[in-house]
């Protein structure tokens, strides 16, 4: 249903006055969210997502405020990994995904799961809520996020061989480093929730607030670390990721511990980055993540979602189209003998009129088409797939509902 502006003036009188609940995102670069904007459209060509477009979009095209519902985004200026953060906040709209390359005068471009979680978790508790988001792009689970359970992070063999932490300047990175980002999003959450009225202006201190969720969505930097997590034989006793379940079950406790919430509920987003038919290690790495639901103390009390169904197969197999045309570029320019130019004598002209015809050999109108409608990234960042974004938004906020 689409409020009329008369109902959403009316939302803080009828809500009920029960305690603010508070949902924590966090997470690396899929958390940020790097699906630009102009792709939301793209979800109104799919009847199943075509209302939530509706709860997002107005008729003119404007994006909508979310009724009862705000947001507090940390993250690193313009998008860095590294260097200074910066909070963005207000009542949750579009925009609130990467802050890459982002022009703060003007609305955010990019989107992630917060903006259709934010609107599912409002249909379905009809109260105020408040997303309190911390997310930043390529950090590990394993480092970055390491929690203090965890303990400091110690060389594996492969670091010791490559002599990645001998010296005093590395060593002193190393520490530095670890659980940097778990310290800060501890610490972001305590200052949003220590003046919520900041955020969130019709906030009633008498009324209290309630952490009521914690949604995860990170993993690529630790699926492709194979320093700290070694390739083993497909009959290893001990899961090639297992030290992800270990840390991450440390991670919950100690966030639980540091927030005084040792009831908090939290939801696993299993990387699905390839969808259903990923490769081996793809697959070994959601195993290690889902595993964390079958620890005791965590059973019913830590979620599983997996993303894998929400992958968007007609924009991947664009997606390959462009990793064909990359991967013939490099063998051209680089005269590998058993491609096109194995004698060298392709100037650069020729070869890029040879890509240009390789093109278009690849793509018809109608992919063109659909991959501008419906792609805006790579795809460890789900296409910038904001149909794929929501659909997970939408998931982790029905399992949090359904708990």
């Amino acid at each position: 249903m689409i409020l009329s502006p008369l109902l959403l003036s009316l939302i803080p009188a009828i809500f009920p006055q029960e305690p603010l609940k508070v949902y924590i995102l966090a997470g690396q670069s899929n958390m940020e969210g790097h699906a630009h904007v102009r792709v939301l459209d793209y979800m109104g060509e799919d009847p199943a997502t075509a209302p939530l477009l509706a709860e997002m979009k107005n008729s003119d095209g404007n994006h909508r405020l979310i009724p009862g519902t705000w947001i507090s985004f940390l993250t690193g200026v313009s998008g860095r990994i590294d260097g200074e953060n910066r909070e963005v906040h207000s009542q949750l709209t579009a925009g609130y995904g990467s802050q890459v390359q982002r022009n703060y005068s003007k609305p955010g471009e990019r989107i992630g799961p917060e903006l259709a979680f934010g609107v599912t978790m409002q249909k379905g508790l009809n109260q105020p809520i408040l997303i309190i988001k911390t997310a930043w792009g390529g950090q590990s689970l394993h480092t970055d996020f390491r929690s203090p359970s965890s303990g400091p992070y110690a060389p594996t063999e492969d670091d010791i061989k490559n002599q990645r932490f001998e010296t005093k300047e590395q060593k002193e990175t190393l520490v530095s480093k670890t659980g940097a980002r778990y310290h800060q999003m501890v610490n972001h959450v305590r200052f949003v929730l220590q003046d919520i009225q900041r955020v969130y202006p019709d906030f009633n201190p008498k009324r209290g607030f309630e952490l009521a969720g914690f949604v995860w969505f990170q993993g690529f930097n630790d699926m492709v670390g194979r320093n700290v997590y070694p390739l083993v034989p497909s009959d290893h006793p001990t899961p090639r990721f297992a030290n992800y379940t270990k840390w991450f079950a440390n991670f919950v406790r100690d966030v639980r511990k540091d927030l005084a919430a040792p009831s908090l509920p939290f939801v696993m987003c299993v990387m699905g980055v390839g969808g259903t038919d990923a490769d081996a290690g793809n697959q070994a790495f959601r195993f290690s993540q889902a595993a964390i639901s079958e620890i005791p103390e965590f059973r019913g009390n830590v979620l599983v979602v997996p993303t894998a169904p929400y992958w968007d197969e007609a924009l991947a197999k664009l997606d390959r189209k462009r990793v064909d045309i990359r991967q013939k570029q490099y063998l051209l320019r680089t005269k590998n003998s058993n491609h096109e130019n194995a004698d060298g004598s392709m100037t650069p002209e020729d070869i890029q009129k040879f890509l240009t015809e390789f093109e278009k050999e690849l793509f018809t109108a109608e992919d063109y088409a659909l991959e501008k409608r419906g792609k805006s990234n790579a795809g460890y960042h789900y296409l910038g797939s904001a149909k794929t974004y929501s659909l997970i938004g939408v998931a982790a906020a029905e399992a949090l509902l359904k708990n």
